[in-house]
Order: C-alpha cells, then sequence, then structure tokens
C-alpha cells in the first residue's frame, strides 16, 4: 500500500511543473495544459487525504474540480480557435495587440 505522504509529493511535483508553464511558456495551448495539470494536481492531494482520513467528501470535491475543468477546457479551446482565426497565432505575447 502506497503511503499518503507519496501522493502528496507527487501532487505537489505535478503543481509546481504546471505553474511552471503557466510562467514560462507563451503558447496559449500549452498555457491550458498546465492549469489543467494543476487541477489534477489538486484533484490527486483531495483523494489522497479523503482517502488518509476516510471521509468521502474529498472524492466529492475531486469531481467538482474535474466538472469545471471540463467546462473550461472548452470554452479555452473555443477562444483559442477563434483568436487563431484572426491573428493566425497563438503566442500569448502577440495577444495584448488585439483590438476591438
Amino acid at each position: 500500500m502506497v503511503q499518503t505522504e507519496m501522493y502528496i509529493l507527487l501532487s505537489a511535483i505535478l503543481f509546481v511543473l504546471g505553474v511552471m508553464g503557466v510562467l514560462f511558456r507563451r503558447n496559449a495551448i500549452i498555457v491550458f495544459m498546465s492549469v489543467e495539470l494543476m487541477l489534477n494536481a489538486t484533484n490527486l492531494a483531495l483523494a489522497a487525504f479523503a482517502r488518509h482520513w476516510g471521509m468521502e467528501s474529498g472524492h466529492l470535491f475531486a469531481f467538482f474540480v474535474i466538472t469545471v475543468a471540463a467546462a473550461e477546457v472548452a470554452v479555452g479551446l473555443a477562444l483559442i480557435v477563434a483568436i487563431f482565426r484572426t491573428k493566425h497565432s497563438i503566442n500569448i505575447d502577440e495577444l495584448h495587440q488585439m483590438q476591438g
């Protein structure tokens, strides 16, 4: 049986990798993937703590995070496609030049 500390360590590593992806990458799709990685790291931590303390509510919260993440991906990808059609690029540095 894997100890809870190992799950939390893996969750922390995944979260840090996601933060690094958001901070250092300029591609919008990579940034969205990094945000999803951070959300999944949070889900892993919630599930690990729920298992450790024997509470079902952590699994329920993880389910809601997955639901919100799916909605975020749908809206985010629609925005990326719309931006790509107008700008022909998804580089974040070029998006500040958008005009109404």
